[in-house]
C-alpha cells in the first residue's frame, strides 16, 4: 500500500498520520509498514529542543495505525467503520527513535471475535526493537 491507499482507509491525516507505506499484509493475520522519520516531524521542536526524540506515544499510535490497517482492510463497507482503541498493554520502550530513523511497525492479530480484535506490535530500527505493544479495538460504525 502507498499513501494513497492508506488514506483510503485510515481517517488520519498530516501531522497525525504515522504510516507512510505497507510493505507486507498476510491477510487479516499479519501486516508490516514503514514510517520514515525526518528531522521536519512537527513533534520534534519540542521534543527535544537540541535533542530530538519521537515521542513514545507517537511510536505506538503508529503501531496502532498499522493495526488499524490489518482490520479496516479485510472488512466489507472499510469507508462506514471507524476503529476505536480500547486497551493497551505490556508497552515497552526499549531505545530513542530520533530523526534520520526508518521504523519497521509490525502488527500480528491476537484474537478476532466480533468486532473486537487483540493485537500485538513491534516497532524496529535496523532489526531493533525500539517499542512493542499490546492492544485491543473495537471496529464500530461512523
Amino acid at each position: 500500500m502507498d499513501a494513497a491507499q492508506i488514506m483510503q482507509l485510515l481517517p488520519h491525516r498530516y501531522p497525525m498520520l504515522l504510516v507512510d507505506r505497507v510493505i507486507e499484509v498476510v491477510d487479516g493475520e499479519r501486516i508490516v509498514g514503514i514510517k520514515n522519520v525526518t528531522i521536519n516531524e512537527p513533534f520534534f521542536q519540542g521534543h527535544f529542543p537540541g535533542h530530538p526524540i519521537m515521542p513514545g506515544v507517537l511510536i505506538v499510535e503508529a503501531m496502532a495505525q498499522v493495526g488499524g490497517l490489518l482490520l479496516l482492510n479485510k472488512i466489507e463497507d472499510p469507508d462506514d467503520k471507524v476503529l476505536y482503541f480500547m486497551t493497551m498493554d505490556k508497552v515497552k520502550f526499549r531505545r530513542p527513535v530520533t530523526p534520520g530513523d526508518t521504523i519497521t511497525l509490525e502488527a500480528e492479530v491476537l484474537r478476532l471475535r466480533s468486532e473486537v480484535c487483540k493485537m500485538r506490535g513491534r516497532a524496529l530500527v535496523e532489526g531493533n526493537v525500539v517499542a512493542e505493544a499490546e492492544f485491543k479495538a473495537r471496529i464500530m460504525d461512523k
